[in-house]
């Protein structure tokens, strides 16, 4: 699917959890660690793609917060990569009008990284044709806790009433609030979960599964999803006779 066909059957916003490196590395009897190297190559094509297809929001998840967990020159390596990621990432987004964003829990992070990505931001802060997110010790059960924690602090300045505490009102803290809701929700690696990753964004996002392994994952399968989405029917609650009613009367 391109952008020369019915754009409207795009996702504004789209997410990938990368998942496959290590055993892409397996699978190739490569060294321990240099899957990830493989995964980060992966970026750029997907990037370019979704601007083709004037895709609003890209988030990727590069390191979760459960991530911390692994071992420690495995987390080592994923901190030098990102690093490099964002060096190389950096002329990529100033040739294509590219805005970069990073979520998560930044205070485990060094103060290196912190300060590079802060510059990224700023950087690109203006660019408009897509937003590109990197999800960097992130988990979806952090990100509601912050907004949680922040919605306490207005109500105990008075800033809020606790009865004007709604949905609503709740989706205005969690991270990306300012973005599309996600509509796509793509997980490569084989496994069927959502990993703690943009929970109250993804909440009616189509979910798009692929035994794919992140490295070799390509712009054509990335169209498969697209069709996939394009052929589901979207209803929030309502019935398909709603849907086509709607359609009718538009």
């Amino acid at each position: 699917m391109t952008v020369s066909e019915d754009s409207k059957h795009l996702p504004k916003h789209v997410a990938i959890i990368m998942d496959g490196n290590n055993r892409f590395a397996k699978k190739k009897q490569m060294q321990k660690g240099a899957g990830h190297r493989e995964g980060k190559n992966v970026l750029d094509p997907i990037v370019e793609h979704c601007i083709e297809n004037q895709i609003q929001a890209l988030t990727v998840f590069a390191f979760s917060s459960e991530n911390w967990n692994r071992p420690q020159f495995e987390v080592d390596l994923l901190m030098s990569l990102l690093e490099e990621t964002i060096h190389e990432q950096l002329p990529r987004m100033e040739k294509f009008n590219i805005a970069l964003r990073f979520i998560g829990d930044r205070s485990r992070l060094s103060v290196q990284l912190r300060e590079l990505m802060l510059q990224a931001e700023q950087r690109t802060a203006n660019f408009d044709s897509m937003t590109l997110t990197i999800a960097i010790s992130y988990g979806g059960m952090w990100d509601m806790a912050q907004a949680a924690k922040q919605i306490a602090v207005d109500v105990l300045a008075k800033k809020v009433a606790v009865e004007d505490i709604d949905v609503e009102l709740f989706g205005q803290h969690v991270c990306m609030a300012d973005l599309p809701a996600v509509d796509l929700l793509i997980r490569t690696g084989g496994d069927y979960r959502l990993s703690n990753f943009l929970l109250w964004q993804a909440a009616y996002a189509e979910l798009y599964f692929t035994p794919t392994l992140w490295p070799e994952f390509t712009v054509e399968e990335l169209d498969d999803a697209f069709a996939v989405f394009a052929g589901r029917e979207r209803r929030f609650g309502k019935t398909s006779e709603q849907i086509q009613q709607k359609k009718i009367e538009n």
